[in-house]
């Protein structure tokens, strides 16, 4: 008796500990407009969810449609002054035309994820765009 009562109690605190863990994740959302290339991979236009693990400030990104994970990239969690009014993907355009997204921002958050070039302007405290 004493022992089903314990393994009721792990197994109750077992499942507790990995839905916690479960809702941890950060997520947002992410439209974009036209295809741009994120970490060597095309992005075609439309409605992406995104996710990352850790509290920053690197994190590693992952962009999905729909459940499929479409890209996985080192990101960098950067404070702004004001909190974005929607949820907005930065752009750069590339010489050769094509567009690369640079920067994620969240709608109500004090926070962005900045990718690639602005993930290493980032880490050395150079805020040049």
């Amino acid at each position: 008796m004493k022992f089903s009562n314990t393994s009721k109690g792990l197994l109750l605190g077992l499942a507790l500990l990995l839905a916690t863990s479960a809702f941890a994740a950060n997520k947002g959302s992410l439209q974009v407009s036209d295809t741009v290339n994120v970490s060597g991979k095309s992005l075609a236009a439309g409605e992406y969810n995104v996710k990352w693990e850790g509290n920053g400030p690197n994190v590693e990104l992952n962009i999905l449609q729909g459940k499929k994970v479409v890209a996985t990239i080192p990101a960098r969690l950067i404070d702004l002054d004001r909190s974005a009014p929607g949820n907005t993907s930065v752009v750069k355009r590339n010489e050769d035309g094509s567009k690369t997204l640079s920067e994620i921002r969240f709608a109500g958050k004090k926070y962005a994820l900045a990718l690639g070039d602005e993930s290493a302007k980032a880490d050395t405290g150079d805020s040049t765009k």
